[in-house]
């Protein structure tokens, strides 16, 4: 399993890259290996504001659908649109061209609250 130790996450399983204060989101490998063969991925929220823990859109995989959770209170300001084609980019490359949103920051000391990769690691090896 792959945790980038460059990148921090939430109990969600989700990823944050965080530069300046646009931070990109995307689900991790450890979550897209449990969801299974994933093909379709619907985020309708570009341009809305949300709080950090509101869903922002759904991954539905071949036996289920999952709800995605904003890691930090922000803007959606961009979706990965290349997803909308190619929801399996998820499965192939959680952390680079499966991404999912850019989110301008709205507090950065929630930044506090994410896990770093070796308490994501524990999380996830329990």
């Amino acid at each position: 399993m792959n945790i980038p130790e460059n990148l921090k996450y939430t109990k969600d399983h989700e990823w944050i890259k965080v530069d300046g204060n646009i931070a990109t989101v995307g689900i991790t490998d450890f979550a897209q290996s449990e969801l299974g063969e994933i093909v379709y991925v619907e985020i309708e929220t570009e341009d809305e504001d949300l709080e950090k823990e509101e869903v922002f859109g759904t991954v539905e995989a071949v036996k289920t659908v999952s709800d995605l959770f904003m890691p930090l209170s922000g803007k959606v300001v961009e979706v990965n649109a290349g997803l909308e084609d190619a929801p399996e980019l998820v499965n192939k490359d959680p952390f680079g061209d499966g991404w999912m949103i850019k989110i301008e920051i709205a507090d950065t000391s929630e930044l506090e609250a994410l896990l770093e990769a070796s308490a994501y690691t524990e999380l996830v090896s329990e």
